[in-house]
């Protein structure tokens, strides 16, 4: 997915190490400071680069902040895709087969979708306690440039649902679908409102919150999935 709004999308290798190191810039400065602290000054001397380069890619820090929070989304879904390919390499291995049983096993021989689901927010755990930026930004946060104040969660739910759908086995009719993209709205909402307690407990992710989380979404999306 392309990283908007930029001004300009870089074309050259160049240019597209710059944009990253001011990318990379805002995230640094975010875990220092306040969003309302934040200035397109301040990354630029962070990424070492004139001020105009930071006005080259973006128009204001909201821009740029939005920018950062859609690097993160993408981010999210390549560490999701490595988790759940290393997992499915490791169960064929084992097993010798791509063979699947009817206990939930997906058509390739992974752990199917209550595996994934583990994995989306063990990763979403991931980058809460590690990534720079994360914190404050997440996939939208604190002020999208261009969009509505629930859109990230949008987002969120239609990337996890595009990722995870060889694990879905769902009929593909038009009903079917609409109501598998309500799900997973309403999954993303609850995970989002609940992790957040869950870190508003304990720095690290309250662990007994996380746990009932991951019950609460299977318990859930079994009514669609199974």
């Amino acid at each position: 997915m392309p990283i908007p709004p930029l001004r300009r999308h870089p074309v050259q290798r160049r240019s597209a190490e710059r944009l990253g190191r001011i990318l990379d810039a805002c995230a640094e400065l975010l875990d220092e400071i306040s969003y309302e602290e934040l200035s397109t000054r301040a990354v630029a001397e962070r990424a070492n680069v004139p001020i105009g380069s930071v006005y080259r890619f973006f128009s204001n820090k909201r821009a740029m902040a939005e920018a950062l929070a859609h690097r993160n989304l993408d981010e999210y879904a390549e560490r999701i895709t490595r988790r759940l390919a290393a997992s499915d390499a490791a169960s064929a291995s084992a097993s010798g087969s791509a063979s699947v049983s009817a206990s939930g096993s997906g058509p390739d021989g992974g752990g199917g979708w209550r595996e994934a689901m583990d994995v989306v927010v063990d990763e979403y755990l991931a980058m809460k306690r590690g990534a720079p930026g994360f914190a404050l930004i997440e996939f939208g946060h604190p002020v999208p440039a261009t969009a509505p104040p629930e859109q990230p969660n949008h987002l969120v739910a239609d990337r996890l649902r595009t990722l995870l759908a060889d694990r879905l086995r769902t009929g593909g009719d038009e009903a079917t679908e609409e109501r598998l993209r309500v799900a997973f709205l309403l999954a993303v909402e609850t995970a989002d409102a609940l992790l957040r307690l869950a870190f508003r407990m304990d720095p690290e992710g309250d662990p007994a919150i996380v746990a009932e989380t991951k019950e609460l979404l299977r318990a859930y999306l079994a009514r669609v999935l199974d």
